[in-house]
């Protein structure tokens, strides 16, 4: 399956392990690379900057001819840690970028005197046009049917609208759990895809075994959107907790939230706690937890190593 994705990440089938925030690992993107896909890690899974080192060095120690390793950086202000993380990842090296949830000019500029390709998030063609301007190298389309931050336009419509104007490629994130749902986005006109939610249940994954066996006995139909987390939608797992605090701001953010010069620091705020909320929820199993994850946990049925994930799509 060689696409242009598979091209530009110089990798064997066109796959992305999606990062996702506790979840993803060395130990995941290593079977990744292992496998001839890549895999993402968001820099955020590491408290300090000297533990984002150490897992920059053990993933080049590990580096495969067909496998390519790289970074997601949140480059709005809720992210205190950016310039130094965008430092480190840079002086040491990887092979791209995803940047989420900012303006990623930094980024694109920085790591481009490196050698280091840039993937922009994005949800719809406005936010596309501005990243392809800045230069970005490929945009992760991320439609309606993805985990965690998600967009509103259906895999199809997004990915074919991005492409009739964009002159770079377009990879899709969202909406795959089988080979034949990933052939569908390589037809819709993606050059291929990054996927996350189906990693949760892995072996590798470093997250609480409730968590995994949550993906494993939940749904489609047991995902729902949020905004506890960020103050931006976000898709978690329905359950007894979460169906009794609620999915909406309460009234007192609603009106903070209108207020220009509040906005953001009140999102700044909701972002900070709701990050702490997820990372309980994601190491220990209490009454009260949040677990993030997309629609297509539907189709994991078991806990099982990554590599063997990775065979479902291929």
């Amino acid at each position: 399956m060689k696409t242009p994705l598979t091209q530009l990440l110089q990798i064997e089938h066109p796959i992305i392990m999606a990062p996702m925030f506790l979840v993803s690992n060395v130990a995941m993107v290593k079977a990744a690379m292992q496998a001839g896909i890549a895999g993402c890690i968001p820099a955020l899974n590491y408290r300090t900057i000297p533990e984002l080192q150490e897992a920059i060095i053990a993933l080049k120690a590990a580096k495969t001819e067909n496998g390519a390793f790289g970074f997601n950086l949140i480059v709005n202000k809720s992210n205190l840690k950016f310039p130094e993380q965008l430092a480190v990842c840079c002086d040491l090296g990887c092979e791209f970028f995803i940047t989420s949830l900012g303006n990623p000019k930094q980024v694109i500029e920085e790591a481009h005197k490196k050698g280091i390709l840039v993937f922009c998030d994005v949800v719809n063609l406005e936010q596309a046009k501005k990243v392809e301007s800045l230069g970005c190298d490929a945009v992760i389309a991320v439609n309606n049917e993805a985990g965690g931050h998600r967009g509103s336009l259906s895999p199809q419509n997004l990915i074919e609208e991005l492409n009739q104007v964009l002159s770079i490629p377009v990879i899709s994130a969202g909406g795959v759990g089988t080979k034949a749902e990933l052939e569908e986005k390589l037809k819709f006109g993606a050059v291929g895809v990054s996927i996350g939610s189906p990693f949760i249940a892995s072996e590798e994954a470093g997250v609480s075994n409730e968590y995994k066996e949550a993906c494993v006995q939940y749904g489609a139909n047991d995902i729902v959107l949020t905004q506890k987390i960020s103050g931006t939608p976000c898709t978690v797992i329905n359950t007894p907790y979460v169906q009794e605090i609620g999915t909406e701001q309460t009234c007192l953010e609603k009106l903070l939230n209108k207020n220009k010069w509040l906005k953001k620091y009140v999102k700044m705020l909701r972002f900070l706690k709701g990050t702490n909320m997820v990372t309980k929820a994601a190491t220990e199993a209490t009454y009260k937890t949040v677990w993030v994850a997309g629609p297509t946990i539907e189709h994991s049925k078991a806990i099982e190593p990554v590599t063997k994930i990775i065979k479902r799509f291929i």
